[in-house]
């Protein structure tokens, strides 16, 4: 696909500026004819191969850089200035590379005659679904400013959520890794050495207790095969990535964390959250309840919860309630069907999913730091029972040889 801009007339004779992608000049044709545009001239855009590396490979847009965008946009909107002039301000003042380069072709589109959603749609890698849904509702509505706000909002609040679980999941991860960097030392260096010397002060007959002969058969395969080790770690992380990016093996990976005990209520409750904020934000917005839950189901980031999201959305097609559809789904507890039923029969659904978001980040907050309790002691233990193993590997046959000194 390339970027064309083009210049053409509509049916009133006026002439219209834009950019537009296809696979060619035909392409451009064929799209601005459904359009009832009549094309006067079309240029391919030729994009820099430093510009194009750049958008690639020059790191990614944080969070933090994309919530201060948008409370900025939204506020110099607010209060009356241009879009092009609040677009071309902002890419200024940016400091990342990246987005400086994404927000100048995303004013090049504007100033060419496209919305900003459709500008924005452009770079899903910085801009996802529900943004450029949200923006999109906003401009059609007028309402631009307040949609930038509640998007500023919930950017901070995934965010926030984002950074407890990984802080959760930082002291297991290191203690894990240091686990097993421990055990391969141990293998591959100190259980070779205690062996030679348990073999020097028995003998070459001497009777192993079972569990050092394991130990030592252990240590003595990873280290004549450490080769078969090595490509069998390899190719098992392989597959399991190829597995785990599979439309198949994420979805089966995906119903199997939401089961794991302790794990899997906390990404219950952080899926059911994030739904009920993002489907809130779409419905405040403006956009179309079928519309909200596709976008929805894939901003979940879930599959267990983005299929049912789908089979949901095909119950409303055929003119059931939301809160009929999800009534015994056993991945939405019981208050969401329910506080959906008050909100459709008020009219407030948004207000309260609004409320039901906040109930469940903060559910999200308290079981993340209970398991983030519970996790420290049971690595202690995991550890310990491996050192403990370790210990008594050697410490057997050596209190058996001290014996039969004394004897």
């Amino acid at each position: 696909m390339a970027s064309y801009t083009y210049q053409a007339t509509n049916k009133e004779g006026k002439t219209v500026n834009g950019t537009v992608e296809a696979a060619d000049r035909a392409g451009v044709i064929a799209h601005l004819g459904k359009q009832g545009l009549k094309p006067v001239s079309i240029k391919e855009i030729a994009i820099k191969k430093g510009r194009l590396l750049n958008l690639k490979f020059g790191g990614k847009v944080k969070t933090k850089d994309l919530v201060i965008f948008t409370r900025q946009l939204s506020t110099m909107v607010s209060a009356g200035v241009p879009l092009l002039r609040a677009l071309t301000t902002l890419q200024s003042q940016t400091e990342n590379k990246k987005f400086k380069t994404v927000l100048e072709i995303v004013n090049r589109d504007v100033q060419g005659g496209a919305s900003l959603g459709d500008a924005f749609a452009k770079h899903p890698s910085v801009f996802s679904d529900v943004f450029v849904n949200m923006v999109r509702a906003g401009e059609a509505g007028g309402i631009l400013d307040e949609i930038l706000k509640r998007l500023a909002v919930q950017q901070e609040k995934n965010d926030s959520i984002r950074k407890k679980v990984k802080g959760a999941m930082t002291y297991p991860i290191v203690l894990m890794v240091i686990t097993v960097l421990a055990f391969f030392g141990l293998m591959f260096f100190v259980i070779p050495m205690i062996g030679g010397i348990l073999k020097d002060l028995g003998g070459p007959n001497a009777q192993l207790p079972e569990i050092t002969q394991i130990m030592l058969s252990i240590s003595s395969f990873m280290r004549d095969r450490w080769y078969v080790v090595l490509g069998v770690a390899v190719v098992g992380t392989i597959l399991i990535q190829r597995w785990l990016h599979s439309p198949k093996g994420k979805s089966q990976f995906h119903h199997f964390v939401i089961k794991v005990p302790a794990v899997g209520g906390i990404i219950r409750k952080l899926a059911v959250a994030r739904f009920s904020r993002t489907f809130a934000s779409l419905l405040g917005a403006g956009v179309s309840v079928l519309e909200a839950l596709d976008v929805t189901s894939r901003a979940i980031g879930n599959k267990a919860y983005e299929e049912a999201l789908v089979k949901a959305a095909e119950g409303v097609k055929n003119g059931k309630q939301l809160s009929e559809t999800l009534m015994g789904n056993k991945l939405f507890p019981d208050i969401i069907p329910q506080m959906l039923a008050v909100g459709e029969e008020t009219g407030e659904t948004a207000e309260v999913l609004i409320k039901v978001a906040d109930f469940y980040e903060e559910e999200v907050d308290t079981a993340i730091a209970s398991i983030s309790s519970i996790i420290e002691p049971v690595m202690i233990v995991f550890m310990g029972s491996m050192v403990g193993l370790i210990a008594a590997s050697v410490m057997g046959p050596i209190a058996s040889l001290s014996q039969n000194i004394k004897g």
